[in-house]
Order: C-alpha cells, then sequence, then structure tokens
C-alpha cells in the first residue's frame, strides 16, 4: 500500500514539473461560445470567397501567359500576375485572422486546464496528507480509541473513502494533464500555420514588387515601338536559355542543367502536390551544407567508421552500424556501387553521418519508402544517387512532412525532424524558403514565361 502511495507521490511531482515548467496562464478568452462559432463562421466564409478569386486569377493568368508577344500582351501578363499576388495576399490575411482566433480558444483552453491541474494537485495532496495520517496510526490504536465496534467500522470506512478518493482524483488528473498535451500540441500546430500564412504574404510582397517594377519597364516601350520591346522579348529569351543550360549543384552527384532539375521537379509535382522551386531549394540548402561538411566513405563496417573523401582522415561515426551499414551493404549491391567508395554524409556535431546522395536520406529511411518510390518513378530499384530519383524521394518526403500546408516547417523537419517552433532547424527552414522565392522569382517564372 505505502509503495503504491510512493508511487502516486511521484507523479503528483511529475505533475507539479509539468506545470511550473508549461507557459505562463493567458487570459481566457471572455468571448461566448456562439460569438466564437459566428466569427469562425464568417471567416470561413471570406476564406473561401478568396479561394475562389484566387481560382479566378489563376485561370486568367494562364490565358494571359498565351498573350506575350505584344507590348499590350505582356502588361496584361503582368498586371494578371499582381492581382493573382494580390488575391493571395488578402486570402493569407483572411486565414492568419481565423488562425488568431483558434489560437486565442486554444490558449483559453489551456489556461482553464492549467488550473485544473493545479487544483486537483492541491486535492490530491491534501488526500495523500490524510492517508499518511492513517497510516502513521496503528490498528490497535483505533481499536482502542473507538469504544463501540461501530465506531471502529466507521474509521475503517473512512480509510477506504480516502483510498477511493485518492484514486479518483489521480484519474482527473490525468485526464487533465492527456487534455493539456493534446492542446498544447494543437497550438503549436495552429502558430506553426500562422507561421507559413505570413511566409506566404512576405513571398507575395516580393512578386508584386517585381513584377511592378517589370510593369514599369514595358511601360517605357511605347505602343509603336514594337520592335524594340521584341528586342527586349529576344533578351529575356537568351537569359531564360542561359538559365536552362546553368548547372545546378547536387550534394554527392554530379551536377546536371537546372532546366533538367526544373523537369524533374514538375514530374514530382504532379505526384506529390509539392512545388517544384521547394524541392529545388531543399537540394541546394543540402548542397550547400555539403560543401562546408564535406562527404565521407564509408570503410569498418563493425564500428561505422570510415575517412574524410577529400582528406582521408580517419573520422568516427559514419554510419550506424547497427541501424543503417546492414541496409546500406544490401542497397549498393544490386545498384552495383561499391559500397566503400560511394560518398555519403560525413558526422555532425551530433548523431551518425551516412545520409546519402543530394536527397540526404540515410540508409533506414530510403529503405522505408523504397517500394513507394519504386511506384512514382516507375522503376523497379530507385537509386539515392540518381539526380530523377532523389528529387522524387525528396517530393514525396516533404509531402509527407506537411509541405502542401506549410512549407517552412516541412523544411525544419526535413532537417531535423521538429517544426520550427521548437527551436530546432529554424534558420535552416528560413533559408530553404529564401531559396525557394529566389529560384521561383529569378529562374523558373523567367523559363515559364518564354
Amino acid at each position: 500500500m505505502k509503495f503504491i502511495r510512493y508511487f502516486i507521490f511521484c507523479l503528483i511531482c511529475g505533475a507539479a514539473m509539468l506545470s511550473f515548467f508549461a507557459a505562463p496562464p493567458v487570459r481566457v478568452n471572455a468571448e461566448t461560445a456562439q460569438e466564437v462559432e459566428a466569427r469562425r463562421a464568417r471567416l470561413q466564409a471570406e476564406l473561401e470567397a478568396e479561394e475562389r478569386a484566387i481560382a479566378i486569377q489563376t485561370a486568367l493568368l494562364q490565358s494571359k501567359q498565351k498573350e506575350t508577344a505584344t507590348v499590350q500582351g505582356e502588361l496584361n501578363l503582368l498586371k494578371s500576375q499582381i492581382k493573382q499576388a494580390e488575391t493571395s495576399i488578402k486570402a493569407k490575411k483572411v486565414e492568419i485572422s481565423r488562425l488568431d482566433s483558434n489560437i486565442a480558444v486554444r490558449e483559453g483552453k489551456i489556461s482553464v486546464l492549467d488550473l485544473k491541474i493545479k487544483s486537483e494537485q492541491d486535492s490530491l495532496a491534501e488526500l495523500l496528507r490524510k492517508s499518511r495520517d492513517y497510516d502513521s496510526t496503528s490498528l490497535t490504536e483505533i481499536i482502542l480509541d473507538n469504544r463501540r465496534l461501530s465506531d471502529f467500522f466507521n474509521e475503517l470506512d473512512s480509510i477506504d473513502s480516502v483510498q477511493q478518493a485518492i484514486h479518483r482524483s489521480f484519474a482527473r488528473l490525468r485526464g487533465a494533464q492527456d487534455a493539456y498535451e493534446q492542446e498544447m500540441v494543437a497550438l503549436a500546430a495552429k502558430k506553426d500555420k500562422e507561421l507559413d500564412a505570413k511566409q506566404t504574404i512576405e513571398n507575395q510582397q516580393k512578386v508584386i514588387a517585381k513584377k511592378e517594377s517589370e510593369q514599369k519597364v514595358v511601360l517605357g516601350i511605347k505602343k509603336n515601338q514594337e520592335q524594340a520591346y521584341q528586342q527586349v522579348l529576344a533578351e529575356r529569351q537568351k537569359k531564360a536559355a542561359a538559365i536552362r543550360a546553368e548547372l545546378f549543384g547536387l550534394r554527392d552527384a554530379a551536377a546536371i542543367p537546372f532546366g533538367k532539375a526544373l523537369e524533374y521537379a514538375l514530374v514530382a509535382y504532379t505526384k506529390t502536390g509539392v512545388r517544384p522551386a521547394f524541392v529545388l531549394a531543399i537540394l541546394k540548402q543540402e548542397s550547400n551544407l555539403g560543401e562546408n561538411v564535406g562527404s565521407c566513405y564509408l570503410k569498418d563496417v563493425t564500428t561505422g567508421s570510415g575517412i574524410g573523401a577529400n582528406t582521408g582522415r580517419i573520422i568516427a561515426k559514419v554510419m550506424s552500424p547497427t541501424r543503417d551499414v546492414p541496409v546500406f551493404l544490401s542497397l549498393m549491391t544490386p545498384l552495383g556501387r561499391d559500397p566503400f567508395n560511394t560518398r555519403v554524409s560525413c558526422p555532425q556535431s551530433i548523431g551518425w553521418g551516412g545520409a546519402m546522395g543530394p536527397a540526404q536520406f540515410i540508409p533506414s529511411t530510403w529503405k522505408l519508402h523504397q517500394s513507394e518510390l519504386a511506384g512514382l518513378l516507375g522503376k523497379s530499384l530507385p537509386d539515392p544517387w540518381e539526380p530523377q530519383d532523389a528529387i522524387m524521394a525528396s517530393a514525396l518526403y516533404l509531402k509527407n512532412l506537411g509541405a502542401a500546408t506549410s512549407e517552412i516547417n516541412a523544411a525544419c523537419r526535413y532537417y531535423s525532424g521538429k517544426s520550427c517552433s521548437a527551436g530546432t532547424g529554424a534558420s535552416y527552414g528560413k533559408q530553404v524558403v529564401a531559396k525557394a522565392q529566389d529560384i521561383q522569382l529569378n529562374m523558373i517564372d523567367l523559363i515559364q514565361d518564354n
């Protein structure tokens, strides 16, 4: 009995620590449930209206893209692109308003649960005190202190009642803690979505600024100067061709023309819904990381150690000998690759290295996705170092990480396994989003518009 009480007491201590380290209570939203629901319905209706407007602008934009052979056609296209960006910003602002409302409701629930946990802790502590008082009194003392037999049984009933109350209080406390943790997870998800919506607004504002700058250039060409415009158009087409031919660096694999990388990313987009600029930005970021930390070769399958590919220096923890080495060896043979002379990532400050190819999958993770990748690629044996396979693998993984709803958080999870709000990988996520915006505006848009 005392062991059980000691166990419960430890759980109470844990609950107290949870309460201590949790975010401080916030003011509970004073709105009624009807008012909250009415505001939600209004914001939902506004968002749906903006989404319909986006669909209309997208269709209009697609029609205008076919009319860029003249000055007026170019102006019409730029106006349509600006309008589409403005409509997207408006929709995201409505979404942020709705998320702010949901966040306030979540924070209110968390505050109530926090108070409930504290109250239940106090109640349970008092019950445990009573239980300890009964424990300190021997059965003989209880009998001697109660002259009548009925008083003795009443005392035993009281002890039993306290024990039952402890169990009920513990169950309520556990339920409150579970609810608290669920609300914290939901709150983090809402804040992640809000972060992504704000990032989208920032990106669209950059689009507007760039398109307005282009619009000023086109407006400077008078309608009777079509020949001058054709020269401008020819220069843009020349630049687009140069971008297509420009080599796109890939980690631990040969660079390929950007046009070919975009082609692969567009195919991946049709399969996964992850936009090409974002996939290519992830691969670009990984390539940059590879330049900083270098590549390694696995040499010892027992310890997982290896050497630096460029230095020949012995490096420990190149690949996990239990988790990844057996899978790595089984992958290399059918691919016709030498496992001891194929580049993998070197370990960083913590953990193991061993990530493969441009997409940087560790062997055990690649194995988990291999069957689905084979189906998407239409080939029996995907190769982590083959650019087309790596791009599809990145897109598939990013889709599973939630890229459709929050690109920046998908990037953070790609790097660290945690969302940006958790703090780990936030810098990586921001850099990827910035690269994606640059690739979209200054490379993909220029190619697709010409």
